[in-house]
């Protein structure tokens, strides 16, 4: 089949969006023949591209379509929105004249799954909605976006692009729930994992670098660690107040990485001798990144809970390293995790909850030891390769349907 996949993000660009668009393409491309459009690389790219309206390159076993759109820095928001109003503006005109027997799109621009639905409309085609952030519930529950006409308007068209697609492909059931919820049929709504890739007997194990493990634990007895974006779904106060409070304890919280929520954050923690904020590490670094920690966080504050899935879990889980859940119970990472025995959850409002946890796993090595093998033992459920399968099958039942 011809599959083209709408997305403003892709390689050389460095989101979230961008690597998993190419490990999607890589994987469907063994079968079948792809095309992506997507904008002039723009998210902290690692090259850039002169412009032109449509300029056409090869990646892989894909041809890759780059629209003419503006190229701002993604710290600058409202620069940002002329990226994305400028790529759909050549995106949807330029899809029409692509050959292809189905239509894929992601979430960025954050209406991207509007956007694909319109495209496949026109080209009378099926449609796979593959949502990595919900809008416009994530743009609402994270203050980006003020509730009113704009979002109603905004909501109501997402609804019809959910249930104009084919297949929806979410993230988790957490998520899944949120889409069934909106009125999608259940059997229209699969879950693909983002998973980790797992290390096998016949696969090398990563040097683990001593300078990374001295940033992070520094003179702390007990070390949490957040690796990733700081951005507007996490539960930060919270996070900040126990941490303050587990001062006394010799518990650091170690923050890797940036968002735009990081200087409101190193705000609330300053002062704080046990909070610390590091900039991200290469990937190269990320095996000693993991490893560093005692436990790792991962926080949804309440009403995001399968609106924002964070995928870091998984890498989390291959590290056999516990996780400490700041979470909803109906997030993925506190069900699975409890259920697993993987992760302890704590209530995203309640500070105190957060503090008894932590100490119940400083206090007691043997139930770190055996989270910790509970994660690894968990990790190959979610083998990145095995999940990118079900995308694969997903796009070669498409005929069938």
């Amino acid at each position: 089949m011809r599959i083209l996949l709408l997305n403003l993000y892709y390689p050389p660009d460095t989101s979230a969006t961008a690597t998993m668009g190419q490990s999607v393409v890589d994987a469907v491309s063994i079968s079948h023949n792809v095309t992506v459009l997507c904008g002039r690389p723009s998210y902290d790219p690692t090259e850039r591209r002169a412009w032109r309206p449509y300029q056409t390159e090869i990646g892989g076993r894909a041809r890759i379509i780059r629209v003419g759109s503006t190229d701002f820095p993604r710290f600058d928001m409202k620069k940002r929105v002329l990226n994305y109003l400028s790529y759909v503006a050549l995106a949807i005109p330029g899809a029409l004249f692509v050959p292809s027997d189905a239509v894929v799109a992601m979430t960025d621009p954050p209406f991207q799954g509007i956007v694909g639905a319109i495209v496949a409309l026109l080209k009378r085609k099926p449609y796979v909605y593959n949502i990595r952030d919900m809008y416009p519930d994530m743009a609402v529950g994270g203050s980006i976006v003020e509730p009113g006409r704009i979002a109603r308007i905004w909501e109501k068209l997402h609804r019809w692009a959910l249930c104009r697609a084919t297949r929806v492909i979410v993230l988790g059931e957490d998520m899944r729930a949120r889409i069934i919820a909106k009125g999608v049929e259940p059997s229209r709504v699969v879950i693909v994992r983002d998973g980790s890739e797992i290390l096998t007997q016949h696969t090398p194990l990563p040097t683990l670098d001593p300078e990374v493990f001295r940033a992070i634990r520094g003179s702390f007895s007990f070390v949490l660690v957040h690796a990733g974006n700081l951005g507007f779904y996490g539960a930060w106060n919270t996070l900040v107040t126990a941490a303050r409070l587990l001062a006394g304890d010799g518990v650091g919280l170690v923050f890797v990485g940036d968002g735009a929520q990081r200087s409101q954050i190193e705000a609330a923690a300053k002062g704080s001798g046990n909070i610390r904020f590091l900039e991200f590490f290469p990937a190269s670094k990320i095996p000693s990144v993991l490893a560093a920690a005692d436990a790792h966080v991962i926080t949804v504050k309440r009403g995001l809970e399968g609106v924002v899935v964070p995928s870091k879990m998984y890498g989390i889980l291959a590290a056999g390293k516990p996780i400490v859940a700041v979470a909803p119970k109906e997030t993925d990472a506190v069900s699975l995790g409890i259920q697993r025995g993987f992760a302890v959850a704590a209530d995203p409002d309640l500070p105190g909850e957060v503090v008894k946890a932590v100490r119940a796993l400083a206090s007691d090595p043997s139930k770190l030891k055996a989270m910790g093998e509970a994660a690894r033992a968990a990790a190959p459920d979610y083998d990145r390769v095995k999940e990118l399968q079900k995308f694969v099958k997903i796009i070669d039942h498409l005929t069938v349907d």
